[in-house]
């Protein structure tokens, strides 16, 4: 087996990539507004409710129609999951890590499809579209590696008299709650990593991306997943994302999304269910407040690109985003001019075609996003954006900056999740690691300073999990920058990293003694 290595993006100035992404995107859109079942078990269910996925960039654009089941239909996927699990968790690791490689391959083969699909569904331009494609690859790649790795018998100290081994088997059923932003990275990522540990599952797409989901679904199946290994069931929140929560049999479940959330989830789980006779376990991430320090010794021009991409890349709507801008006071006004050029350079419009910014997901980010703007024009200044835009039939937000922001502004504690950002004056680089640490989220984090000493600090003082210098925020990539956040961002996961499987697995310990 080769050493794993990260997929490389694609190039969209050649201009035949370019057109195999646009022609894709044709032919995608050719399949708009048709319907897509749940698969429990391995078999279609319909339900009389049902999910409709809009494209964001135009209202007038079913995307598909899925299901939304409830408690009866979420009681089934969990027991086709339990009767699955009993098959499944005895097949050896390399052969389910082999349905992880195919899984890899097929994606590959359908590369172009699935970008156009999620550009469609959640707003993507093309290069984030790649860039989630390609993340999801990996996750394959990396973790059928890892399963294989872990499958193996640990290492134990000697002890004369005795034969011990150490090894880790599966947890049981789990369910997977992924979230719209990276429709396909995390949503592959998670459930993959439980599937390769020998656990089944239960799948609960985002509603407002229930396509990527139906995509990897699909795929799973081609490349032959036993039935009821995986179980793709779109459902309502309300009726059976509680009841699945705190169903006895759910073993743990993996969440990403918001802190509000995803507290609900941990809550709900850590009560026992009657019937119930494990702990379950909660995987989570719940989002930041991201901040990028610029410190006096910075190269500002680059420091302006890092914030302008973490704060504005895929509008803003990633928990990585840049949303607040720490300044040292010495280049503070020379930062603000620079800004804001470079952000109103940003072009606007349909991602089908490729601008640089797109729409928010949905007309409730939205109205949440612009209600948030509001709140900014009493508490900083105005320097770019600050409206919906005008004359396009989406959910188009105007790139948008506040300067002269406090350190304890509502914009700059409270997460947006949109394309807002906060820039924050600091006296000196002390006081701005106090108020770079001062939210109640740790996830990511970036200084921008030619000065060793300062960074050496913010090793050990910035509190987050993950931190950049001289660099973007964003774009964490496979056993290159595991993934996890600490404090309200979540449980320090550290998806894509090599203790990651650990969270979906369970060591066991036997000792035999040696009769002569």
């Amino acid at each position: 087996m080769k050493e794993f290595q990260n997929m490389t993006y694609l190039d969209f100035s050649d201009p035949k990539i370019l057109k195999k992404q646009q022609d894709a995107i044709k032919k995608v859109r050719e399949n708009f507004n048709k319907e897509y079942p749940n698969f429990i078990g391995g078999k279609e269910v319909y339900t009389e409710k049902k999910t409709i996925s809009i494209n964001p960039a135009n209202f007038d654009e079913v995307v598909g129609k899925f299901q939304k089941g409830g408690k009866d239909d979420a009681e089934k996927a969990i027991q086709s999951a339990l009767k699955a699990f009993e098959s499944w968790k005895k097949v050896p690791a390399k052969e389910r890590a082999n349905y992880l490689f195919k899984a890899a391959n097929e994606m590959r083969r359908r590369r172009y499809e699935i970008n156009a699909w999620m550009i469609s569904e959640v707003g993507k331009n093309y290069l984030e579209a790649d860039a989630d494609t390609c993340e999801a690859i990996d996750f394959l790649e990396f973790y059928g590696r890892e399963a294989i790795r872990y499958s193996k018998n640990q290492p134990l100290t000697p002890y004369k008299g005795e034969k011990n081994e150490y090894f880790y088997i599966p947890l049981g059923v789990g369910l997977i709650v992924p979230p719209w932003n990276f429709p396909l990275a995390i949503l592959v990522g998670m459930s993959s990593a439980a599937i390769v540990t020998g656990n089944t599952i239960v799948l609960k797409p985002s509603s407002e991306s229930p396509m990527m989901g139906w995509l990897f679904t699909d795929i799973m199946r081609k490349v032959g997943l036993p039935d009821g290994v995986l179980n793709y069931f779109v459902a309502s929140g309300a009726e059976a994302g509680d009841y699945l929560v705190t169903h006895p049999k759910t073993r743990f479940i993996a969440f990403t999304g918001s802190m509000d959330i995803g507290l609900r989830v941990n809550e709900l789980a850590a009560k026992k269910s009657e019937g119930q006779i494990w702990i379950k376990r909660v995987i989570a991430e719940m989002g930041g407040k991201d901040s990028i320090i610029v410190d006096s010794e910075a190269d500002v021009d680059d420091a302006v690109k890092g914030v302008v991409v973490s704060a504005f890349g895929f509008q803003g709507q990633k928990c990585s985003a840049c949303s607040r801008a720490i300044v040292d006071k010495s280049v503070y006004n020379e930062f603000v001019k620079k800004l804001k050029v470079a952000v109103d350079n940003l072009k606007i419009g349909d991602p089908k075609e490729n601008f640089i910014v797109g729409p928010v997901v949905s007309q409730k980010a939205e109205q949440s996003i612009l209600s948030y703007i509001e709140i900014g024009k009493k508490e900083g200044k105005l320097l770019n954006g600050g409206n919906k835009v005008k004359g396009l039939n989406g959910n188009y937000i105007e790139p948008t900056v506040f300067t002269d922001v406090k350190p304890d502004a509502r914009i700059s504690q409270e997460e947006i999740f949109g394309p807002v950002l906060a820039v924050i004056k600091a006296k000196d680089f002390d006081d701005a690691l106090n108020i770079a640490n001062n939210t109640i989220y740790g996830l990511t984090g970036a200084v921008y300073s030619k000065n060793r000493e300062k960074l050496k600090r913010a090793r050990d003082e910035f509190h987050v999990g993950n931190l950049y210098f001289n660099r973007k925020c964003t774009g964490a990539m496979v056993d290159v920058h595991p993934f996890g956040g600490f404090n309200m961002s979540g449980t320090d996961s550290k998806a894509g990293g090599r203790d990651y499987l650990l969270l979906f697995l369970q060591g066991k310990s036997v000792s035999e003694k040696i009769i002569k």
